[in-house]
């Protein structure tokens, strides 16, 4: 059964008794900042708190392993968005410990398309075309590996403006502990 319906009928009742009060802020930053992050569970409630920030402080950009695969991709997108329209002035890249896009098993992936039901002719097609499943799926061999790729690609980017910090973190998804890969002072 769907969990869509208990979804809507929370939300309603969210709605009606003004709940949203607490929250209520504007689509700029406060902090300025802008963080790329693991789309994982454990760090939904957990990264925020772990970093004092609030409803409103920060720009929480998510995917899986806090990773961009390339420079013109939709996260890189936001990462720019947040930065020209919407005031970022500092860029965090925060992965985690036993994240999932560790050593992922590309092979295993497209398995599980196929006994998912994607007609391997699809995927052959993709591959033919030049969506190249191993890279497409890439993951990386540490968290922090996963980091730095994001922080050096970041950097790099022809659109990126070149006096905002971009540094890189790892986060413990168990005690919320962060681990600093780098710090980028350019705006000092």
């Amino acid at each position: 059964m769907s969990i869509v319906p208990g979804l809507l009928e929370f939300n309603k009742q969210f709605v009606e008794e003004k709940q949203y009060e607490a929250y209520l802020t504007d689509k700029y930053p406060d902090k300025k900042v802008a963080i790329l992050t693991c789309m994982d569970t454990r760090l939904v409630e957990l990264l925020p708190k772990a970093l004092n920030l609030r409803n409103g402080d920060a720009k929480f950009i998510k995917n899986a392993g806090a990773i961009l695969t390339q420079p013109f991709g939709s996260a890189m997108r936001s990462i720019l968005v947040a930065v020209y329209e919407l005031g970022a002035r500092e860029v965090l890249v925060i992965g985690h410990h036993g994240c999932g896009m560790t050593n992922l098993d590309t092979e295993g992936m497209v398995s599980k398309f196929i006994d998912h039901g994607i007609d391997p002719l699809a995927i052959e097609t993709l591959e033919n075309s030049g969506i190249r499943m191993e890279k497409f799926l890439r993951g990386f061999s540490s968290p922090a590996e996963g980091v730095m790729q994001s922080v050096k690609l970041i950097r790099k980017h022809p659109l990126f403006p070149k006096d905002i910090p971009v540094h890189g973190f790892i986060i413990d998804p168990n005690t919320g502990a962060l681990e600093v890969l780098i710090q980028d002072y350019r705006e000092e």
